[in-house]
């Protein structure tokens, strides 16, 4: 009896995992300079002596997460060989969405005994928090790097980073040492924190910038030998996805998500191999994703104010000044069943910050004298994407 895959019996892919954002290869490509200022900055935990803090900079899919990881297994598998290291341990935590106390809780959580309750999600502050997270630090005992990957993205940062890198000097932790590892997809990120934060932090600070043709096609080809079959992929659409990646925002993860839809492109039309139309067709849904995935990632009431604009932009009503804004984005929150913001001020911070994302195009009005000067926003995108975007939002 024949069923509605029976006659699948061929793919293209030998392992399609290697395509996947959540693979970490055993080996770095590309990246020996930031690999080689990374090694300087964490010798001192092999011969005893206290971490250095380090913070990673620059934008998303440029090998950051990954070398940091690439790392960290490797400085701990050499630490355990030394006589001289200290017991090391490894915390990493993404900081997206969450508040201090949560990635405070969440480090005491991962020190705390196999059977030990839960640090408890009410009742306690941050600063109770941190005194927990001391105690259990002492109680292990050992070299600890506390990695954060999206720091920018912590609402309270300079707490975060005053606090940890003087734990010892403070002598709020006497059995062991902390290293302050931050992952940063924003250049600008250092120039946000306090100046006490930045006198006590004293950071080593290794920038990565964005790959070129050339790079991100040694990158591919890699993936492509480990993902596909003997002679699935053509070279060329190897270097298509590379040059275009190239052009817009020199992003490995953008390659190779080109490289794995435009080989799903491929086997839905039943083609054995890898080709540059495959990759064109790809192009255009690759980047519907990334942008959607940008969207949903913004706080509830940024995406409510882009729904707004881009319902303004489909009645023709843009550029659109930020009052204008503000009546009509009342009306979208309203009928998602939420409480609007209720200053314009609120509503120009989140508007700034949009068109600090390239989400917003912004152009300044000046009315004279008595007018003064002000901005006008318009999408710099497909308005259909966020509308999609946020429709999907709303129906999980």
């Amino acid at each position: 009896m024949s069923g509605p895959f029976s006659d699948l019996e061929d793919t293209i892919f030998s392992d399609k995992s290697v395509l996947t954002e959540d693979y970490q290869p055993e080996e770095i490509l590309e990246r020996d300079e930031e690999i080689e200022e990374y090694r300087y900055a964490l010798q001192d935990v092999l011969f005893g002596r206290a971490p250095e803090n380090i913070m990673l900079y620059g934008k998303a899919g440029l090998g950051k997460t990954a070398v940091t990881t690439y790392m960290m297994n490797a400085l701990k598998a050499e630490a355990e060989e030394r006589e001289q290291a200290d017991d090391l341990y490894i915390h990493e935590l993404n900081c997206n969405g969450k508040t201090l106390f949560v990635v405070v809780r969440q480090l005491v959580n991962s020190l705390l005994p196999e059977n030990a309750s839960e640090f408890p999600k009410r009742g306690l502050g941050t600063s109770d928090a941190f005194e927990e997270l001391y105690r259990q630090l002492d109680r292990v005992g050992g070299t600890h790097f506390l990695v954060f990957d999206e720091i920018d993205h912590l609402d309270d940062v300079n707490t975060l980073l005053y606090e940890l890198p003087r734990a010892s000097s403070n002598e709020h932790i006497t059995n062991s040492q902390v290293g302050v590892i931050g992952i940063s997809n924003n250049y600008t990120f250092r120039q946000s924190l306090s100046s006490k934060v930045k006198d006590t932090l004293m950071e080593n600070e290794i920038s990565f910038s964005p790959y070129n043709a050339d790079e991100l096609q040694t990158i591919l080809r890699d993936r492509a030998d480990r993902a596909f079959v003997d002679g699935a992929c053509d070279r060329s659409a190897i270097a298509m996805a590379s040059a275009i990646s190239a052009k817009d925002m020199g992003n490995a993860r953008q390659a190779i998500d080109l490289l794995r839809v435009g080989a799903k492109v491929a086997e839905k039309n039943e083609d054995g191999k890898v080709e540059d139309n495959h990759i064109e067709s790809a192009k255009e849904l690759v980047q519907r994703g990334r942008l959607s995935n940008r969207i949903r990632d913004q706080t509830d009431h940024a995406q409510y104010i882009l729904e707004t604009i881009a319902h303004l932009e489909q009645q023709k009503k843009t550029p659109a000044r930020s009052k204008e804004v503000k009546a009509y984005y009342e009306k979208v929150t309203t009928e998602w069943g939420s409480e609007p913001l209720t200053t314009l001020k609120s509503i120009q911070d989140h508007l700034s910050d949009l068109h600090m994302l390239g989400f917003l195009q912004r152009s300044e009005q000046n009315d004279g004298e008595r007018g003064g000067r002000r901005y006008e926003y318009e999408l710099d995108l497909d308005p259909q994407i966020i509308i999609d975007a946020r429709k999907e939002v709303e129906s999980k």
